[in-house]
């Protein structure tokens, strides 16, 4: 499978390199042209980087999440994460509207943490855990946060502009403004280094505080990791919904739970996935373009409805 995924990958990675407005030929960079060069190194290489490491983070992020709460329609669309730091990030350009990207990362960041500690907290309170009860939850919990940052932003007149910015969206992607993302490499170790734990951690407080796992510290890890990677991505790209909720229930579909062995196929199938909703996004309306934003959330939409349809038969 991991053969086949890197062969899969290496052929969507040269596709998105050829594939825009700008037509990029291999002769002509073989030729030494400029322009060329310039089109592949300022837009293509690093567009490719960011879609390669956001759909790597978003996609271990979701599956940190699941083994977190128990349940596996749940990942940063369907938990709150993403409209929180949406609200943070809103919130820092209104009272700190100098301030650098680092410090919008942060406000990001605390938000989406706060908002996921809050989702497990409540659903911790709920009795009754149905496997699509959770999510559902989550929906509203998320449109909670949703209309909150849309008033916010409408009572700041910032609304049309944040309806632009916040949607997911490569493009935007150029040289020297995207280097952001590159904090998601070191949340992709970590979770590599801590993925056994996190397998342990899915078995449930009791299960792995007996097996000698400290629950609420590992927990509190996987939390953090994720309200990095969302944050990083939703200030760099913007906000891309149901990633890392179809990519680990496939795999755990076909090969189970054991992060340990599944985390790079998680890995390679997030980035995959994220580069064809990109390709589909340049191709449908040629040579505009369709926010990626759109392709996966329709993409992804579905997939989450027809795993809901499974959970529930």
């Amino acid at each position: 499978m991991i053969l086949r995924l890197s062969i899969l990958f290496m052929v969507l990675c040269i596709a998105s390199l050829t594939i825009g407005v700008q037509q990029l030929a291999w002769s002509d960079l073989l030729d030494g042209s400029k322009d060329a060069w310039l089109t592949l190194t300022a837009s293509r290489i690093p567009r490719l980087i960011a879609l390669i490491l956001t759909g790597i983070g978003l996609s271990i992020s979701g599956v940190i999440l699941q083994h977190i709460v128990r349940n596996k329609f749940v990942e940063p669309a369907t938990s709150g994460g993403l409209d929180a730091a949406k609200l943070g990030l809103l919130i820092s350009l209104t009272m700190l509207p100098e301030a650098n990207t680092s410090t919008k990362m942060i406000f990001a960041m605390l938000f989406c943490l706060a908002a996921s500690l809050i989702f497990i907290a409540i659903i911790n309170r709920i009795e009754f855990k149905n496997t699509v009860l959770i999510p559902v939850l989550g929906l509203m919990y998320g449109s909670v946060l949703s209309s909150i940052a849309e008033f916010y932003a409408y009572k700041n007149n910032i609304l049309q502009s944040m309806q632009g910015w916040l949607l997911g969206d490569f493009s935007r992607v150029v040289q020297e403004h995207y280097e952001l993302i590159y904090i998601i490499l070191p949340v992709i170790i970590l979770a590599y280094l801590y993925a056994h734990r996190f397998t342990v951690l899915g078995m449930g407080e009791e299960m792995s505080s007996s097996l000698g796992l400290g629950y609420a510290s590992t927990a509190a890890i996987g939390l953090i990791l994720v309200a990095i990677t969302v944050s990083a991505s939703v200030i760099t790209v913007g906000t891309i919904p149901f990633v890392g909720l179809v990519i680990p229930n496939l795999v755990a579909l076909k090969y189970g739970e054991n992060l340990s062995r599944t985390l790079p196929i998680v890995a390679l199938g997030g980035a995959c996935l994220l580069i064809l909703c990109d390709i589909l996004g340049r191709l449908v309306i040629y040579p505009f373009e369709v926010p990626i934003g759109l392709t996966a959330g329709g993409v992804g939409g579905v997939m989450f409805l027809i795993l809901i349809l499974r959970g529930i038969k």
